[in-house]
């Protein structure tokens, strides 16, 4: 590659509202020779609020491979590029991944402006614990590969955040109800940070049934909480006394006998302790 290349930066965009976009992203978008741009007319929107007029370049989700080739010639050139999509980061479920891959292969650098996301937003008004969770987008249309993915949501531990259009939402809450359990408790956040933002709780078969009779608009993140931990087997009494009995007869004092055994089954070692008695 001849030359110094530009810099490819990847600017996280409001989710809704305005004023969340980052003076640093604000500063990048006025900077750069051009902005490429999941929908030119939408970018437009937000250049225009911000009085900046840079070359705006196409790069839908259906087209990133081939649309990507034009911002490479211009990274190629020496000039700088920001990457933004319709709304929060590129490439968490947007266009992305391809063009930013690509830059690091040809040694492009790329510098992260980082900025709201609706999955970290819905996750923590969710009020789940969001030491460790997953995201999983949108979900697949139909089928197998749709059924493995909600049965993956339903054993998780974690909390799983996925994205869903209005249209569709009563519907995926339908199935997680079914796959999960309808007590399972989750969160529907629709239009996060702008005006008419909503925020719904309750047991998945509940949401999903109160959703069935509206019309929703705007964009949902759906957090469904994680799955319980599995509950302890009941161990009996007598099964708990015959085997502190066994390591008594080994010589072990019956006490230590007790917590032994209570370890290995994870129940009081008064409990183990009182059956050997009795």
């Amino acid at each position: 590659m001849e030359g110094v290349p530009g810099t490819l930066f990847v600017v996280g965009s409001p989710i809704g509202n305005l004023e969340d976009l980052t003076p640093r992203a604000a500063r990048v978008l006025g900077s750069v020779a051009a902005v490429a741009a999941e929908d030119t007319r939408r970018t437009r929107g937000l250049l225009s609020h911000l009085g900046v007029h840079p070359r705006l370049l196409s790069l839908p989700a259906e087209a990133e491979r081939e649309r990507s080739e034009a911002i490479l010639r211009v990274l190629r050139d020496g000039a700088d590029v920001a990457l933004v999509t319709d709304a929060g980061m590129p490439g968490i479920s947007d266009p992305g991944t391809h063009l930013v891959g690509r830059c690091l292969d040809e040694d492009i650098p790329v510098r992260v402006v980082p900025g709201p996301s609706a999955a970290l937003a819905a996750l923590v008004v969710s009020g789940f614990a969001a030491d460790r969770w997953t995201f999983e987008g949108f979900l697949p249309r139909r089928g197998r590969t749709r059924a493995e993915r909600l049965a993956a949501i339903a054993a998780d531990p974690r909390p799983s955040v996925v994205f869903e259009s209005p249209r569709r939402t009563a519907a995926t809450l339908a199935d997680l109800s079914d796959a999960c359990g309808s007590e399972r408790s989750a969160v529907v956040a629709r239009e996060l940070t702008k005006v008419h933002e909503e925020v719904l709780r309750g047991p998945l078969a509940r949401l999903a049934g109160d959703l069935a009779e509206r019309e929703l608009k705007g964009e949902v993140a759906i957090v469904i909480e994680g799955a319980p931990p599995p509950a302890a087997p009941q161990v009996d009494d007598a099964l708990l006394a015959e085997e502190g009995r066994s390591l008594t007869a080994t010589g072990m004092r019956a006490r230590e006998a007790a917590a032994e055994v209570a370890r290995r089954h994870g129940v009081p070692a008064n409990r183990v302790y009182s059956a050997m008695l009795r």
